[in-house]
């Protein structure tokens, strides 16, 4: 599969739910490659932008979309990585901020 085949994929599924791909293209791209060689190296999409331990079981909160996405979404428009986002968000109608990383310390590694 391919970002593209993928891209499309997952719009299907998740735009109904109210989850968007960024607006900035290239940015989206480069996640869902990156998503793509962990399905690789891992056999499951881990978030590109946390360090995944390569257990299934250790990194079930951060397979995308991860289980922070829905919090971040809802508070900041936007999740960690900035792969999904709310309409409003890509509108340009709420502010773009930092999203403060909500996995806990001790899964972090």
């Amino acid at each position: 599969m391919d970002a593209q085949t993928l891209f499309e994929k997952l719009r299907k599924v998740q735009e109904p739910k109210g989850y968007f791909f960024n607006n900035d293209r290239e940015k989206v791209v480069d996640l869902l490659e990156a998503l793509l060689t962990n399905k690789e190296r891992y056999g499951y999409m881990a978030c590109p932008c946390r360090l995944a331990a390569g257990d299934r079981d250790k990194d079930r909160d951060i397979i995308c979309p991860c289980v922070y996405r829905a919090p971040d979404v809802a508070e900041f428009g936007s999740c960690y990585c900035a792969l999904y986002v709310s309409a409003d968000w890509n509108a340009g109608k709420i502010k773009k901020e930092y999203v403060p990383e909500r996995r806990p310390p001790e899964k972090m590694f």
